[in-house]
């Protein structure tokens, strides 16, 4: 039997954190924030909340993904996040507040590339430096959620909530190769719009609504299974805080701008029921027979096992 190898150190946990939460995000999203907000103090407000949001636990989905391969988790989880996250956070701030002394509201608002913009304005003619590290910060931000998404797409598939081959791991790499395969499947259909603000509405859309539904069930649970051993205690406050943001966040935009693309949103999500209830949830003798040959031509294609049992 085989599981994934791999440790995960603090200071590696605290870049990774970083590199996913920069990504590409800081030089398009302030266009979008100051055209809602429509004025800088109010902008810079907005960042300023949205780390320290941030820092309460919306953030925690990257790191906790790997929690079984990151080293003392219940002293380098927490502390991973109190320090890169206010990291990330006076860095955006920062940024802004260089847009802002370089660009008028107006010309930011104008720009198609906020950052490329802003190089041109004050680092010609090393302008170019900008595009490069844009590019090599979404490479970091992709490769970060690359590692965290196909780990909890693995544990699905090990848990049962997913179909099993998702679980198996390769020979050569010990990697949860399909489950990092099937993420990027699905990433190449949310590309096909071609509209970065589109994706990032739907995707914020999306995320939220689990992130409410995560910390309604932590509250939920804190009642109907109080016998369960938790290791790493959210608070509840902080958890309340969670869903009425979440629901502030995903109702909101609905509110100001309905759109029917929030509702194909919606049943897309929840058409995973029909492949839930049959494959996963029931395991109709039929699916089993329609899965048997697919997992194992699979198996044998991708060169891949199951994971060690515990």
């Amino acid at each position: 039997m085989y599981k994934v190898m791999g440790q995960v150190g603090l200071l590696s946990g605290i870049c990774l954190i970083v590199g996913t939460m920069i990504g590409s995000g800081i030089f398009i999203s302030p266009k979008a924030v100051l055209l809602e907000t429509g004025a800088v103090g109010p902008c810079l407000c907005v960042w300023a909340t949205c780390g320290v949001l941030a820092t309460l636990g919306e953030e925690t989905n990257q790191l906790n993904f790997i929690t079984e391969e990151l080293e003392n988790p219940y002293r380098n989880l927490p502390l991973a996040i109190i320090i890169g996250i206010p990291l990330v956070s006076v860095c955006y701030v920062l940024v802004n507040i260089a847009y802002f002394s370089a660009m008028t509201p107006t010309e930011l608002l104008q720009s198609t590339a906020v950052a490329v913009t802003f190089g041109d304005r004050v680092l010609y003619p090393q302008s170019w430096v900008v595009p490069v590290f844009v590019v090599f910060s979404t490479f970091g931000a992709a490769n970060g959620s690359c590692f965290t998404a196909g780990r909890l797409t693995y544990v699905a598939g090990r848990e049962g909530h997913m179909v099993k081959i998702l679980s198996y791991i390769s020979l050569k790499r010990y990697t949860p190769s399909p489950a990092i395969i099937f993420n990027g499947i699905l990433a190449v259909f949310y590309i096909i719009p071609a509209d970065i603000n589109t994706l990032i509405n739907y995707f914020s859309f999306a995320q939220w609504a689990f992130y409410g539904l995560t910390a309604l069930a932590l509250i939920v649970m804190r009642f109907t299974r109080k016998e369960l051993k938790r290791h790493v205690k959210c608070p509840m406050a902080i958890a309340a805080l969670v869903v009425i943001v979440s629901c502030y966040l995903v109702l909101a935009p609905i509110i100001d701008k309905p759109e029917l693309e929030y509702l194909y949103c919606t049943i897309f999500i929840l058409s995973g029921l029909l492949l839930y209830f049959p494959f996963v949830h029931r395991k109709f003798s039929w699916t089993r027979r329609v899965m048997r040959p697919i997992t194992m031509h699979l198996q044998l294609l991708m060169e891949v096992v199951p994971p060690e049992k515990n």
